[in-house]
């Protein structure tokens, strides 16, 4: 079984010769250890291993000691045995000492092979990454994924932060594994854009002035201007300096006017649409930023998304496509990330393994807004205190979502045709002309994991839609050609892709699953 989301690489029968990494003098831990044996049958052979020690003790009045080692390939640790006349035993035992070393793979004595069922006998160490003890960071105690943050270089050695990297990245490769065999394009949408795709205005702003400014004000200091009394008493020619001034007042007027305009997106569903408006089943997967303040454990300053766009495709389609996709990530983890979610299940959420079982095998739950407010009015009415208040109109807190999902279906639940006013331009005005063709995933735990909609291809319904929300048109022109021009139906939607892996780890704070967190006051690296 692979734990990497790779196509499991362990195909050889017990009898096979190990295979070697590809591209590195090593054979990677994970294809010793988890062979149906244990690697048990594989005893005598000689091979290479790299990895860093987890933990190393001493034994035998300094004879020997023995290694536990992981290269980060599965969770588990292959145990070396090194002898004192292979190398200086206090070099190789502190935590966190890099070793690649040759040895022979062998039984362990009988009283100890309930641990594990091969151990390699080191006979040459090739390389030693030392590390102080004394002042390495992380030590063998168990440490807070809160303390981890500030050594966000180092966490990727913690086993949870490595568990979380292979269920990340088995995600991803499922992620373009279900599009791929469904036949969308993935399609590389811009970073830098002068869309909003949301409308709120909360965008990070690219620009070049601070570079500028740093260049004119060089020039100052190195060729100041002159003073007043200077130009007065004309004892200075001033031709060369006036002109820095004057490109200095030129960039402090012109750049924001130039530059204004230009953004890290929020979204690359403006931009896909172009391409499913051509080649009909599309979708990205990429960073997004937000520039909002929120300090939130669910929310960070640079995030990924996955947003599929589908032509020809109404509503029904995009919930069904979204359920689809969501139930295939699920089966994914089980059949490819089990011991890591078993890791999950006994540190963090002992309920993770039965929440991807169920939602792999359940049929989400339908229904609309205006059905969700009247069972969330219900529940008031029966005792049941919400913070947020609950009235047609609002937008669901996560509180209302997690007792959809968690309470009163106990299954994941789609909710769809929301009020126009709580939701974005582009959406698809329903005939009530009250409620848009919207729609979000809810899962328990987190919440809203989707949200999409039909598209609105209608010219003159959308460019409404757009000046009613208090929008510029010309940012759009582009985006309202795409109705002039051979309009289609087309629906889709975005996954937080963080989300998804806090719904299936279990772990409380979005900074925790993300190789980088970025969020207000944090860039580290």
């Amino acid at each position: 079984m692979s734990d990497t989301g790779a196509p499991p690489v362990d195909k050889l029968t017990i009898s096979d010769t190990i295979p070697q990494s590809d591209f590195s003098q090593r054979v990677p831990i994970r294809t010793i250890l988890t062979r149906p044996d244990g690697g048990a049958a594989l005893s005598g052979q000689t091979l290479k291993v790299g990895g860093w020690v987890k933990k190393g003790r001493e034994q035998g009045k300094g004879t020997f000691a023995f290694i536990e080692l992981n290269d980060g390939s599965c969770q588990a640790n292959l145990q070396l045995i090194i002898y004192a006349d292979v190398a200086p035993l206090g070099q190789v035992v502190a935590t966190g000492t890099c070793l690649h070393v040759e040895g022979v793979l062998q039984m362990p004595p009988e009283d100890k092979q309930g641990k594990q069922a091969i151990e390699l006998k080191v006979v040459k160490i090739l390389e030693i990454g030392s590390v102080d003890p004394s002042k390495y960071p992380l030590p063998k105690t168990r440490l807070t994924l809160e303390f981890l943050r500030d050594y966000v270089h180092l966490r990727p050695r913690t086993n949870t932060i490595a568990a979380i990297a292979r269920i990340r990245n088995a995600l991803a490769y499922a992620t373009h594994t279900f599009f791929q065999k469904h036949g969308f394009l993935y399609v590389h949408t811009p970073i830098i854009t002068t869309s909003d795709c949301e409308g709120a205005g909360e965008m990070f702003q690219v620009t070049t002035l601070i570079n500028e400014a740093e260049k004119i004000e060089k020039e100052l200091i190195k060729n100041p201007p002159p003073s007043q009394e200077d130009v007065d008493l004309a004892k200075t020619d001033v031709k060369g300096k006036g002109e820095i001034v004057a490109k200095l007042k030129s960039d402090k007027a012109g750049k924001p006017e130039i530059m204004a305009a230009a953004f890290l997106t929020v979204s690359g569903q403006l931009q896909v649409e172009t391409f499913a408006c051509a080649l009909s089943s599309v979708y990205t997967f990429g960073p997004t930023f937000r520039a909002e303040n929120s300090h939130t454990s669910r929310h960070l300053a640079e995030f990924w998304m996955v947003e599929p766009e589908i032509a020809f495709a109404d509503i029904e389609d995009d919930m069904k496509c979204a359920e689809a996709y969501v139930r295939f990530l699920c089966q994914w983890l089980l059949d490819n990330c089990l011991d890591d979610m078993e890791f999950m299940v006994e540190k963090f959420d002992k309920n993770a393994i039965k929440r991807l079982q169920m939602v792999s095998s359940t049929n989400f739950v339908r229904l609309s807004y205006t059905e969700a407010v009247t069972i969330l009015e219900e529940a008031v009415s029966k005792g049941h205190k919400f913070e947020n208040k609950v009235e047609w109109g609002i937008d669901l807190a996560s509180e209302h979502e997690k007792y959809l999902t968690e309470v009163k279906f106990e299954s994941p639940v789609i909710v769809y045709n929301y009020p126009k006013g709580i939701k974005s331009f582009y959406m698809k005005l329903n005939p009530d002309k009250k409620t848009v063709a919207a729609m979000d995933v809810l899962v328990p735990k987190v919440g809203e994991l989707i949200g999409g909609s039909q598209r609105e291809e209608n010219y003159e319904v959308l460019k409404e839609r757009i000046l009613e929300m208090g929008l510029p048109l010309e940012p759009y022109e582009w985006y309202l050609d795409l109705r002039r021009y051979g309009t289609v139906k087309h629906s889709g939607f975005g996954l937080g892709f963080e989300r998804m892996i806090l719904f299936a780890t279990g772990i409380d704070n979005i900074r925790d699953v993300i190789p980088f967190p970025r969020y207000p006051g944090r860039a580290d690296l």
